[in-house]
C-alpha cells in the first residue's frame, strides 16, 4: 500500500483507537479571564454568522476574523457528543456571541473515525467556506439516519476503498448514501463526485486531521479551545461560562 493510499484510507483510524468520546485538560478553563469586550458591527447588510473563511489549519472560521475571543471546536462529524453539543449550542453561540463580533468560531474536523469522517469532511469542504459549518450541523442533526447505511453496508464500503484512489471515495459515498444527502442540501451529485475524486485534497485533509492529535494534542471530540486555553468540559453550559469569563459579556 502506498503512502498516499494510507493517508486516504487509514490515517485517521489509529487516532480513533486512542481517543475517548471527550478529552480535555483538567482545570484549564480556570485560566480564562478578561475584561468585557466591545461589540463590533458586521459589514452592512450582513450578520457575522454569515461570513466565513478557511484558516491555515484547515478549519472553517465563522464570524469576525479579528474578534478578540477566538473559539475553536475540534469535532468529528460522526461523533454523537459533537451532535449533542451542536443541537444545544449552535443557535445561542451564533446569535449571542458570534453575531456580536466579540467571538469567532472555528470548526476543525478531526477525522477520528477514518474513511467516513474523511468523506464527510471533504463534502462539507466542497462548497464555499460559508456552507461548511451549516452542512456540519445538518450532518449532526441527522446522524443516526446518515450512519445507518454505513453500518449496514460495511462489506461493500471496504470493497469501495480498494478501488483506484480517484474512484474509491466517490464509490464509498455512493454506497453510503452521502451524495443524495448532500444533493438535498446544495452540493450537487456532480459537484460531490468531483470533490471526492480529488485524492490530493483528501490527503491534505487527512494530514491536517492527524496534526490535530500530534501537534495540537487533542485527545477526543468534542474539544474546545478559547484563546489558546483548552477547556475542561464539553457542555454548552461550560463553554458559555468560559466565553463570558474571557470577556464576552
Amino acid at each position: 500500500m502506498t503512502t498516499k493510499t494510507l493517508a486516504l484510507t487509514a490515517i485517521a483510524l489509529p487516532l480513533a483507537l486512542g481517543l475517548a468520546s471527550c478529552g480535555t485538560k483538567d482545570d484549564a478553563e480556570t485560566a480564562l479571564s478578561g475584561e468585557p469586550v466591545a461589540a463590533v458591527a458586521a459589514p452592512e447588510g450582513q450578520e457575522w454568522s454569515e461570513i466565513a473563511e478557511m484558516t491555515d489549519r484547515n478549519g472553517y472560521l465563522v464570524g469576525n476574523p479579528d474578534a478578540p475571543i477566538k473559539m475553536i471546536e475540534y469535532g468529528s462529524l460522526t461523533c454523537p457528543g459533537c451532535a449533542a453539543f451542536s443541537q444545544q449550542a449552535i443557535e445561542p453561540l451564533m446569535k449571542d456571541y458570534v453575531d456580536t463580533g466579540k467571538v469567532s468560531f472555528e470548526f476543525r474536523s478531526f477525522a477520528i473515525h477514518g474513511p467516513i469522517d474523511l468523506a464527510l469532511t471533504r463534502l462539507i469542504d466542497c462548497g464555499s467556506p460559508s456552507q461548511a459549518v451549516p452542512l456540519a450541523e445538518q450532518i449532526w442533526a441527522n446522524l443516526p439516519t446518515l450512519l445507518q447505511p454505513v453500518q449496514q453496508r460495511s462489506q461493500q464500503l471496504d470493497a469501495d476503498l480498494a478501488l483506484p484512489e480517484d474512484q474509491r471515495f466517490v464509490a464509498f459515498a455512493e454506497t453510503a448514501g452521502l451524495l443524495d444527502f448532500f444533493a438535498a442540501r446544495g452540493i450537487s451529485r456532480d459537484q460531490a463526485r468531483t470533490c471526492l475524486a480529488d485524492a490530493k485534497r483528501l490527503s491534505e485533509i487527512a494530514e491536517y486531521s492527524e496534526s490535530y492529535g500530534t501537534k495540537d494534542d487533542i485527545r477526543g471530540t468534542p474539544t474546545f479551545v478559547i484563546n489558546g486555553t483548552q477547556l475542561d468540559g464539553g457542555s454548552w453550559e461550560s463553554v458559555e461560562a468560559a466565553l463570558q469569563r474571557a470577556g464576552a459579556r
